[in-house]
């Protein structure tokens, strides 16, 4: 598993996916309930910067894993971003150091495999998020998915996932035969057939 080249795919398809955004998408609703789609990016934007950091030894502070500012054009902003953290993971030596990822622990590090597979299974189900925001129906290849299950398989499904800042919710039951990527979603507490919540009706004028 070449866990680099597995990331680099999935990040640049978050990337291939809000190049699609338009400027009435930025304020809708996302899978990640407290956030809509600005929200959303910033805090991915924001995770690519404290990875980046993390690649260079300086992960250990949280103001490197804040959410972005986006200014006035979010996707140059997120395309910067994501340009960042795969030529940091790209650079030479980075498979052999130890990851400091302080919003999961301030006390152990990581591989930098495991690390990178961490940033790499977030940025699938975050292409999840933003492709079904946008109304759209992700289809990785196989071994993305496959990949990713790995890996969310792996996450602890424990009291961790109640608090107001878990990183993921609760497992939820997988569907016998289902795809593998609803497979992934269900493990990490995502509902695999999330849709947008319908627009208010409004009231007609008189």
């Amino acid at each position: 598993m070449d866990i680099r080249k597995l990331d680099r795919t999935a990040v640049l398809e978050t990337v291939r996916l809000l190049e699609q955004a338009t400027a009435d998408t930025w304020e809708a609703p996302t899978p990640c309930a407290d956030w809509n789609l600005r929200e959303l990016v910033a805090h991915m934007t924001g995770q690519h910067h404290g990875f980046a950091a993390a690649a260079a030894g300086g992960g250990s502070d949280l103001c490197a894993w804040q959410p972005a500012e986006l200014g006035d054009d979010p996707v140059k902003t997120y395309r910067a971003a994501a340009e960042a953290v795969l030529d940091a993971f790209a650079r030479p030596g980075t498979l052999t150091r130890e990851f400091s990822l302080p919003e999961i622990s301030t006390t152990t590090t990581f591989p930098a495999s495991v690390a990178i597979g961490f940033h790499f299974l977030d940025y699938v189900v975050h292409g999840w998020d933003v492709a079904r925001t946008l109304g759209l129906n992700p289809e990785p290849d196989d071994d993305i998915a496959e990949a990713a299950l790995v890996f969310a398989l792996r996450v602890p499904d424990d009291d961790r996932r109640l608090g107001p800042a878990a990183l993921f919710a609760p497992a939820l039951a997988p569907v016998r035969g289902a795809p593998t990527l609803d497979l992934v979603l269900a493990a990490l507490g995502r509902t695999p057939g999330w849709t947008p919540p319908a627009a208010p009706a409004t009231s007609p004028q008189h």
